[in-house]
């Protein structure tokens, strides 16, 4: 929440600067009053943004997330104020100490669904290019980072089946599609199972 605010603050500022007559302390109110309370009885799934950065080996940069030890490529939740591509650079960059550009989206996927995790959830993945930096750690977010060739990835990497051979197809410069989850038949009604 302090970081979330902390952001908001820096937007409202950004946006009294180039509007007259607001207040930027009056703008993070208003702002923090629509997300409180969101629209009554509509559950909305939050956004995250993820990262497959390869390097000139055809390596994939990877984090352990400190939380649960698992690795993964850099993700991170969506934040006011900034595009989804310009937050997958910025999570790379705070969590790998990598910079990074963005080359395109190539996957739009449910996460809750893929059992990635248990708040319902949309990630926005882009494939970006390293332009170089220092490998460094974030030291609350993450236990390691590293690039990792696809006959490498270490032992805990998050459920690679459903998501490797993408990121390695488009690192490799092959086109690929935007992998996505499909629809279930019908849509509204779940597993037709239960």
């Amino acid at each position: 929440q302090e970081r979330f605010e902390e952001v908001l603050a820096v937007a409202a500022d950004i946006r009294a600067h180039s509007e007259v007559g607001i207040e930027a302390d009056e703008q993070v109110q208003d702002w923090l009053g629509g997300v409180g309370s969101g629209i009554a009885g509509y559950v909305t799934p939050k956004i995250t943004v993820g990262a497959i950065v390869g390097d000139d080996d055809g390596r994939i940069l990877l984090v352990q997330r400190a939380d649960s030890g698992w690795w993964l490529y850099p993700t991170g939740w969506s934040d006011v104020g900034y595009s989804p591509s310009e937050v997958a650079v910025k999570e790379v960059r705070e969590e790998t100490g990598i910079d990074c550009e963005v080359v395109r989206p190539i996957a739009i996927l449910d996460g809750m669904r893929l059992g990635f995790h248990p708040v319902p959830l949309v990630s926005i993945v882009f494939h970006c290019r390293s332009l170089g930096g220092e490998l460094k750690a974030h030291p609350l977010e993450c236990s390691d980072v590293g690039f990792f060739a696809e006959s490498e990835l270490p032992e805990r990497t998050a459920r690679p089946e459903l998501w490797a051979p993408h990121a390695f197809s488009a690192i490799r410069g092959e086109p690929v599609d935007v992998l996505f989850d499909h629809p279930r038949d019908p849509p509204w009604l779940g597993d037709p199972a239960s």
